[in-house]
């Protein structure tokens, strides 16, 4: 087994929608897969808005255990792409966190504000125990929730702090926005197409994340 360095990470968010299975709970035991928007985390793990009369946000309420896939299918070829099973547990968001999930979730998903006004939808959050990630022939296997990501994540503070430079910078080309920024790259919209910039290595602090975010800026000119 061998899997590049952070793959599943770079997948993970690259990706803007997923497939949640959840644990049904008529006709009981079966597994419920739903076809599902996500952002991820600070922690690189999925946050799902959904709404509470869903059958699967009831199927959790019942039992939080659910796996949740991204896949990155090259022209069609599902087998051929990149594919990442989690597996964990989903839990209501604390509402202490949702001023700063709102935000975070409303930059890759900007749409979504009109069910944040309903008033019926609300953050769930996964707590990641196991993944399997599959990137290729040789490249596959089990991952412990730890081997994600061992590092500080960037602040919440400190990732809006650098999306103001990223507006602000006059390089920056017109149809270019900043979705989100951490330790190991920049998320990128580009007339409604999603992209990931990774970094050469982990960027360790700030002058490290802006000076990189930069880079990330000009190389997009």
């Amino acid at each position: 087994m061998h899997i590049p360095s952070q793959a599943p990470l770079h997948l993970l968010h690259r990706m803007p929608e997923g497939t949640l299975a959840t644990q049904s709970r008529d006709p009981r035991g079966f597994p419920y897969p739903t076809a599902l928007p996500f952002a991820p985390t600070a922690h690189h793990t999925p946050m799902l808005l959904i709404s509470q009369l869903a059958e699967h946000t009831r199927n959790l309420q019942a039992d939080g255990r659910a796996g949740f896939l991204i896949t990155h299918a090259a022209e069609g070829r599902v087998l051929e792409g990149q594919r990442l099973t989690m597996l964990g547990t989903f839990a209501p968001a604390p509402l202490a966190q949702y001023e700063e999930l709102s935000r975070r979730y409303l930059r890759y998903h900007p749409d979504a504000g009109r069910y944040l006004e309903l008033g019926d939808f609300s953050f769930w959050l996964m707590s990641l125990e196991r993944m399997r990630f599959i990137g290729g022939f040789g490249a596959m296997g089990w991952l412990r929730a730890d081997d994600l990501d061992d590092l500080e994540p960037v602040s919440s503070a400190d990732e809006v702090a650098l999306c103001k430079i990223f507006d602000a910078y006059n390089a920056r080309p017109a149809n270019l926005a900043l979705l989100g920024i951490d330790r190991y790259g920049c998320d990128l919209l580009r007339d409604g197409t999603r992209n990931r910039f990774t970094f050469d290595k982990p960027k360790l602090n700030g002058d490290e994340l802006r000076t990189a975010l930069i880079d990330c800026i000009e190389r997009q000119s």
